[in-house]
């Protein structure tokens, strides 16, 4: 069977071929070529494997189709679709469009790497080199190191006191605002039993004092006097050994703190014979003392707040939080030791022959 596809009138007309069965059925000679109206009109449909694009006016009909030109029948229910071709001048011109942009994009970060290197290794070459520390033998401890120091012995705390360094001048200021204490004697010495008698003094050489440092001084309003001090002993064990048995010593009357008079005629004989208040503390290896007296040499009342505060001034204030604090924080010393421990009590005058009066 052979179709004849004629474009003009959009019709297809069944034509026996030679041979055929359909052929025998009727006789004659084949229709003349050429256009001819169609038995079976249909609508004229849109060639499948072509887009239709919209224009102004209708495109002109397609020339006529021969027989070698017709395509083949789609089979039923086959759909073909077609996309819009892309010109192959437009790829080249899309490619290598792409092609610069990436190739510009690429140069751009190499620049900028670059840019980058050069900038770091001029900042390099501007920084000073970081000398190499050298070791110094006379030079001061690190802070580093000077934290490890403490108060404690002997061993970490070597550099012996001074009298300069506990009262370094004519007066003692101790708070901004309010009157100094008058320094009139001052006091170093190798033996500690100067300044204490009986059990007192043979306790304190026992347990290593190898060093007494003392002056006396009046209070500013010039009704008291006060010898105050730091014995140097061996280690904090051995200066809280001092200190817990200093208090029965007193109270039995076999010992007690020596006052420091100054001198002839200057009121101060008073220290070595009147009724005293006493007051001691520790830190570290030392063993700080007060003495207090009253000027006329009368006894001292119990719980005297006057008393209490000269004791405070010249134990806590000056000699703990002053003097030893300033050795721990100036290098002999580092750190501050633990807070301070002491106690207070009463002691009675005392005649040249050492003996202890009644209170």
């Amino acid at each position: 069977m052979v179709y004849r596809y004629e474009s003009d009138e959009d019709a297809f007309e069944e034509y026996p071929e030679p041979g055929s069965d359909l052929s025998m059925l009727g006789a004659g000679p084949p229709p003349p070529a050429g256009p001819s109206p169609s038995r079976f009109p249909t609508p004229s449909l849109p060639r499948a494997n072509q887009l239709s694009l919209p224009s102004s006016s209708p495109p002109p009909p397609p020339p006529p189709a021969t027989r070698a030109e017709m395509p083949p029948a789609a089979p039923l229910g086959q759909v073909y679709t077609s996309a819009s071709p892309i010109e192959p001048s437009a790829r080249r011109g899309g490619g290598r469009l792409w092609q610069v942009l990436i190739g510009g994009a690429a140069v751009l970060v190499l620049l900028a790497l670059c840019g980058l290197g050069a900038a770091a290794l001029l900042d390099n070459r501007n920084q000073q080199p970081q000398a190499t520390p050298t070791f110094q033998p006379n030079a001061a401890p690190t802070s580093a190191a000077a934290e490890r120091l403490t108060l404690d012995s002997r061993d970490t705390d070597q550099a012996p006191l001074t009298a300069k360094e506990l009262f370094p001048g004519k007066e003692l200021k101790l708070n901004d605002g309010q009157p100094s204490y008058q320094v009139l004697k001052t006091q170093s010495s190798a033996s500690c039993a100067v300044a204490a008698t009986g059990e007192v003094a043979d306790l304190l050489v026992r347990l290593g004092c190898n060093q007494i440092v003392r002056a006396t001084l009046r209070t500013p309003e010039g009704d008291h006097l006060v010898t105050a001090g730091l014995f140097n002993l061996t280690d904090k064990v051995s200066a809280e050994r001092a200190r817990d048995r200093i208090r029965p010593l007193l109270d039995e009357r076999q010992g007690r703190f020596r006052g420091l008079t100054a001198g002839e005629g200057d009121g101060t004989d008073v220290l070595a014979s009147a009724p005293a208040r006493v007051g001691w503390q520790v830190r570290g290896h030392y063993l700080a003392y007060a003495l207090v007296v009253r000027k006329d040499g009368t006894a001292i009342k119990a719980g005297d707040a006057k008393v209490g505060e000269i004791l405070f001034d010249m134990i806590e204030l000056h000699l703990s939080r002053g003097v030893l604090q300033q050795r721990a924080d100036g290098g002999s010393a580092a750190q501050p030791t633990a807070a301070p421990t002491g106690s207070s009590g009463t002691q009675g005058g005392s005649t040249d022959d050492g003996e202890l009066p009644g209170n």
